[in-house]
């Protein structure tokens, strides 16, 4: 006999009918008259992440929301992830009561607002990119990409519900709902988390990061408290060198390796091993090289860490 007992899913499931762990994101959006909108959010999750020459996340809203409204009008937001915080959080529930104006729910908010980069590199256009959240420990600056799925043009203006067809995955999908793939246009990172991702990842080093556990009764929403992060070792199964070339020498091209080279590999998972070695091939053939050392590895492997400290 099962240990287990069914519950049937309902309407607004991940509240109603599981225990979810979810983040903790205000999303900042332009409202119609130019003012500044935050609105919690946790129904949040990385979409393409990789394959692509773009990675994106997706948000799902209530299609009548003030968030959901300004981002179908201005296609911007930012995804600011707040720490965990007792006072911020009781901010963040204050501000996702529905139907609430921006000036309603922005009056006295407790966080504080600053340009991001996307308005830093474009002073002449500053007013099209929401703010970020001071007290987010990372935010994303995103754009919302509208021509997917035919969603181009899906307008803002509809607060009672939205009449079909509607799309798949992308926009309106929906009466009342509302899914955003949202392109990643910059990552930004408080220092000292900045550091930890590019020098090396220590339990010290992690922000506190808040869980909102989706499930709600009839009077609180619930919120776990940051705990100190426990490491669990990697299993590392090395391949052999004579592994690692008998996939190089699949490739189609010219380009080969030494086997000093190709030790430098031997860590690298085997479904991923492929792909390394391409990327490999791609820098020398970017730079005339007919044949990969452990010299080249380690400049390749230099301008990788480098690659990710810039994207981070």
């Amino acid at each position: 006999m099962s240990s287990f007992k069914q519950l049937e899913p309902k309407d607004n499931f991940y509240q109603t009918s599981l225990f979810f762990p979810m983040p903790v994101v205000m999303v900042g959006t332009i409202s119609e008259n130019g003012k500044a909108n935050l609105g919690p959010y946790s129904l949040l999750a990385p979409y393409y992440i990789a394959g692509k020459d773009y990675y994106a996340m997706i948000l799902e809203c209530r299609n009548s929301s003030n968030t959901a409204q300004n981002i179908l009008r201005t296609g911007k937001c930012t995804l600011n992830f707040i720490p965990d915080d007792k006072k911020l959080f009781k901010e963040a529930v204050r501000m996702g009561w529905p139907g609430d104006t921006t000036e309603e729910k922005m009056k006295g908010c407790l966080f504080e607002l600053e340009d991001g980069l996307m308005a830093e590199e474009d002073p002449e256009h500053k007013d099209i990119y929401p703010k970020v959240v001071k007290q987010a420990f990372q935010t994303i600056e995103c754009t919302w990409m509208r021509e997917l799925d035919g969603a181009e043009n899906d307008k803002p203006g509809e607060l009672n519900g939205y009449e079909g067809p509607y799309h798949m995955f992308n926009g309106i999908t929906s009466k009342f709902g509302v899914h955003f793939i949202l392109r990643i246009d910059k990552i930004l990172m408080k220092e000292k988390y900045y550091n930890t991702i590019v020098n090396g990842v220590s339990a010290k080093g992690f922000p506190k990061v808040p869980t909102d556990w989706g499930y709600r009764d009839s009077k609180y929403f619930w919120c776990s408290q940051f705990k100190k992060p426990r490491p669990e070792l990697l299993p590392m199964r090395e391949t052999s060198v004579s592994s690692v070339r008998y996939a190089a020498e699949r490739l189609q091209t010219d380009v080969k390796f030494t086997d000093d080279a190709l030790a430098r590999l031997v860590k690298v998972p085997r479904i991923f091993l492929p792909a390394a070695l391409k990327g490999c091939v791609k820098w020398a053939e970017e730079h005339n090289v007919k044949l990969i050392t452990e010299k080249e590895m380690e400049i390749i492997n230099d301008k990788r860490a480098k690659e990710k400290g810039k994207d981070k």
